[in-house]
């Protein structure tokens, strides 16, 4: 039998409009925007890294130059740095050759996630690869994709990240119909940072369904590790819900799929920290949580949030 492939790509869908952040992503990529002081995509590229991505594949469009130029040498400002002696600047702006070497592709036309994960299929290959929405930042605390790229090298098949909602949220995402798995069954129970509870076989998952069509307390959200068997069920996916082609409708069809066949979806709950950063309030909560976290500037920030608060219930 031959040796299970290795999950070395992540692929980042970036080439949408960021309608919801506007005037703001008038010119500048939502990707872009600061959270404390780093860009948000930044933060995905780093947990990539940290677990184990070598490449990391942007999905971009023609007005995302900045999310390139981020993740690139600038000789002219590296030199004014190290003319004026600023080594922690310099250092800061250079992070970026520690990270999973950066490759982007272009989506052309916005005809929905599945389509923008397809313009991977050349660059992925036969390769089993992660698929990271950067408007979900998980908080470092929980390991996430490090553990479903390890559920998905023991299990093949696919893996997605799982949250628990209420129903009313769950309408905004991929409701998941699951069973729960048996750890030591599978041999998942050495896999550091799982739990009992914490991995669920997927049965069935609807792209933002009615509120009486939710089918449980889980949905998925912005993290996969998928076979590359997807890329054949894309290219033939008819579009689904707001005339787009679903990422959620190509992985419910992997669900029945044989195992032998690339197909198996399996479910990891989120236990950490979670911010939706393509939401303004989620975007606000992530720049509070990490800014109280922040090494130089959380002492600063807390007094000043504390005396804020404390002038507001005065009033």
């Amino acid at each position: 039998m031959s040796e299970k492939k290795k999950v070395t790509c992540a692929v980042v869908p970036a080439a949408g409009r960021g309608t919801r952040f506007l005037p703001a992503t008038k010119a500048i990529p939502k990707e872009m925007l600061i959270l404390v002081d780093k860009p948000a995509i930044q933060y995905v590229a780093e947990e990539a890294t940290d677990a184990g991505i070598t490449d990391f594949l942007i999905i971009t469009s023609s007005s995302k130059h900045a999310i390139e130029d981020h993740f690139d040498a600038c000789p002219e400002l590296e030199t004014a740095l190290v003319n004026s002696g600023k080594t922690a600047e310099l250092a800061a702006i250079n992070s970026y050759q520690q990270l999973a070497r950066m490759h982007t592709v272009r989506q052309g036309h916005p005809k929905g996630l599945g389509h923008a994960v397809l313009q991977a299929k050349t660059h992925v290959g036969d390769n089993p690869f992660a698929v990271m929405l950067p408007d979900d930042l998980m908080h470092p605390e929980d390991p996430l994709l490090k553990k479903m790229i390890a559920v998905q090298e023991k299990l093949g098949g696919s893996v997605v990240a799982l949250l628990e909602v209420t129903p009313e949220q769950a309408t905004a995402y991929g409701s998941a119909d699951v069973s729960v798995v048996d750890l030591a069954e599978l041999e998942l129970d050495t896999i550091p940072g799982i739990c009992e509870g914490d991995v669920y076989k997927l049965n069935d998952v609807v792209e933002k369904p009615a509120l009486e069509d939710v089918l449980s307390n889980y949905a998925a959200v912005g993290r996969y590790v998928f076979d590359p068997k997807i890329f054949e069920i894309l290219e033939t996916l008819p579009a689904g819900r707001g005339g787009e082609i679903q990422l959620t409708d190509a992985f419910r069809a992997l669900i029945d799929v044989p195992v032998t066949e690339g197909g198996g979806v399996y479910g990891l709950v989120v236990k950490g920290r979670r911010f939706d950063t393509g939401d303004k309030f989620g975007y606000l909560q992530a720049q509070v949580e990490l800014g109280l976290e922040h090494p130089v500037y959380q002492a600063d920030f807390r007094a000043y949030l504390e005396e804020k608060l404390a002038s507001l219930n005065e009033h």
